[in-house]
């Protein structure tokens, strides 16, 4: 298998300087020193889990023998889907938004699991499935918007609806570019649907801090005026420099019911 990228493991970012730990961490807090003074910080610091809680949820994403994390199967169709035995959690988001690079920074502990990342937007064409173990099972839905496949809706409207065992949705939104309109078309079956959710900013190392700040104020304000089943925090990530990657494999440890408590910091 391919080597694991160094920052990847928690180790390697606990020996940094830090302010840089932080930024990689808590790549949302490294931003509150740029607000407003007076600014509501609350919803920045919802989910701060400790480093016991960080380390724990790292060892759900490291495969070793007794713990496999594999590539199960593909589906077109929910009568394809792997029997739902374990908590799902699912990544939706549009076609070109970093869907499976960041499927890949999550696994970056486990080299040997085949995330294809393509060059062409909307690449992902069926659900693929993930087993983590015995503890939960990841899926990775086609993009929507440019080169959505032609089933999109009713595989997608299918799963979200039928799949009881989903634990949490993660819908991915380009943090370049902040929500758009195809986005709001998500957000509107998630919240029609009554299917929890929570936002997921990706690219952060693609943006400059003004704009990135403007992103996330934006949308934490959307969130706050127009939803009712989106967590309140945004996680903000990097698939490059893996800002954010830890905190998100600490809440799908959480969501799936495998972080028994999540003290804060």
């Amino acid at each position: 298998g391919r080597a694991s990228p160094p920052l990847a493991a928690l180790s390697h970012v606990l020996r940094l300087e830090r302010s840089r730990r932080t930024g990689i961490v808590f790549p949302l807090q490294k931003l509150e020193r740029y607000l407003a003074p007076g600014t509501d910080t609350a919803r920045f610091r919802l989910f701060q889990p400790g480093l016991a809680a960080l380390q724990r949820a790292e060892a759900l994403f490291r495969s070793d023998r007794g713990h496999p994390i594999d590539y199960v199967s593909s589906a077109v169709r929910m009568d394809h889907a792997p029997p739902p035995a374990l908590p799902d959690v699912c990544f939706i988001g549009r076609s070109n938004v970093g869907k499976s690079s960041l499927i890949r920074a999550l696994f970056s502990l486990a080299p040997e699991v085949e995330v294809r990342v393509s060059k062409t937007p909307g690449h992902t064409k069926k659900m693929n499935f993930f087993k983590v173990g015995k503890y939960f099972t990841l899926v990775d839905m086609p993009g929507y918007g440019y080169r959505a496949p032609q089933d999109f809706v009713e595989m997608v409207e299918a799963y979200l609806q039928e799949r009881h065992n989903l634990k949490r949705t993660f819908l991915l939104v380009d943090g370049v570019v902040g929500l758009q309109k195809t986005d709001n078309i998500a957000v509107e079956m998630l919240e029609e649907f009554g299917i929890p959710y929570v936002m997921v900013l990706t690219k952060i190392d693609r943006v400059s801090r003004g704009v990135l700040l403007k992103n996330v104020l934006e949308i934490q304000e959307f969130v706050k005026e127009n939803t009712q089943g989106c967590f309140p925090q945004l996680f903000l990530v990097s698939s490059v420099e893996f800002s954010g990657v830890h905190l998100l494999r600490c809440f799908v440890a959480h969501v799936t019911g495998n972080l028994p408590t999540v003290e804060a910091s």
